[in-house]
């Protein structure tokens, strides 16, 4: 069942972990650059570089340690107990043994009857699974199994540390370009006609001040969909059951509930969109603009595994 697949899967695994330093390299290049704008903007001089760095550094390294803290609180998770959730935990723990991961995961749920979940943390150490009251209430035990073993796939294929940071440093370069652009329109730094800033990085920074929002939104969803197939075939490799994350799916996918703590910036978390675009029965097809891929292309995938 899982012989090339399998070498192909890590493959990607490998490659993905590669990407993870590339991305979050280029992030911190776009926020220093945009950063040093601002500085020359105030008229900093030469400590404008010095300023830009640490600022850098000092949001890659927040976004590392408290991204999940922040995603949990826009979420409004609130920690699941083995009294309320048992059935959750119980699966939870038999996954462990077939998923090979040596650090359980914390569980943690969201009072929302649309049927979701996404894992985050930095690694597996310090992950996260976070479910909504909907999944548990309208999934049985082998579709919940398949959602949560999807979860722990994103959880030991590094998945989960991408997707944190990627959240909290977009968000932080879309404000600055944001604060920016208001600074610029109400004319800070225009009476400054002694300006020494380096002009290349000057050029640099108003370029990365434009292109940031739009490159990582981009990028945002393109690691999202990818990584969403990696996900379900690992799930199935550890429940050797793709019915039952198929089923899972179809569930999820036809669900009309409303994620009301649900917001562009944590959207490409979730095992499937939860911002439904069904209009009159008629389904929107997945675009660049898409989070997630198709369910029915997920669900083809799957069956083929079969």
């Amino acid at each position: 069942m899982f012989k090339e697949g399998d070498l192909k899967m890590y493959e990607d695994i490998r490659k993905n972990k590669i990407k993870t330093g590339f991305i979050i390299g280029i992030f911190i290049l776009f926020i220093t650059l945009i950063v040093y704008y601002i500085c020359m903007a105030f008229d900093l001089g030469e400590v404008s570089i010095l300023i830009a760095l640490a600022v850098s550094i000092m949001s890659a390294w927040s976004s590392y340690y408290y991204s999940d803290k922040i995603i949990l609180s826009l979420n409004r998770a609130r920690p699941a107990t083995p009294e309320e959730h048992k059935k959750l935990v119980n699966i939870l723990d038999a996954l462990m043994v077939s998923s090979g991961l040596q650090y359980k995961p914390r569980l943690y749920v969201v009072d929302d009857a649309q049927p979701n979940a996404f894992a985050t943390g930095r690694n597996p150490q310090n992950s996260i699974i976070c479910v909504t009251t909907g999944l548990l209430e309208k999934l049985d035990y082998y579709e919940l199994e398949g959602v949560v073993a999807h979860e722990l796939s994103h959880i030991k294929n590094y998945d989960i540390r991408l997707s944190a940071i990627v959240t909290v440093m977009v968000g932080l370069v879309v404000m600055l370009s944001d604060w920016v652009s208001r600074a610029i329109f109400w004319g800070v730094g225009s009476d400054d006609d002694d300006n020494r800033g380096n002009p290349i990085l000057m050029v640099l920074g108003l370029v990365a001040l434009i292109l940031a929002p739009i490159f990582g939104e981009l990028m945002k969803l393109a690691i999202s969909r990818k990584r969403e197939f990696i996900a379900d075939a690992t799930a199935v490799e550890f429940t050797r059951n793709p019915d039952g994350l198929i089923s899972a799916l179809e569930k999820l996918e036809s669900d009309t509930n409303e994620l009301k703590t649900a917001n562009n910036s944590t959207a490409h978390m979730y095992i499937i969109s939860p911002f439904k675009s069904n209009l009159n029965g008629k389904k929107k097809k997945s675009s660049i603009w898409s989070t997630h891929p198709s369910t029915e292309a997920r669900i083809e995938a799957l069956r083929n595994l079969k």
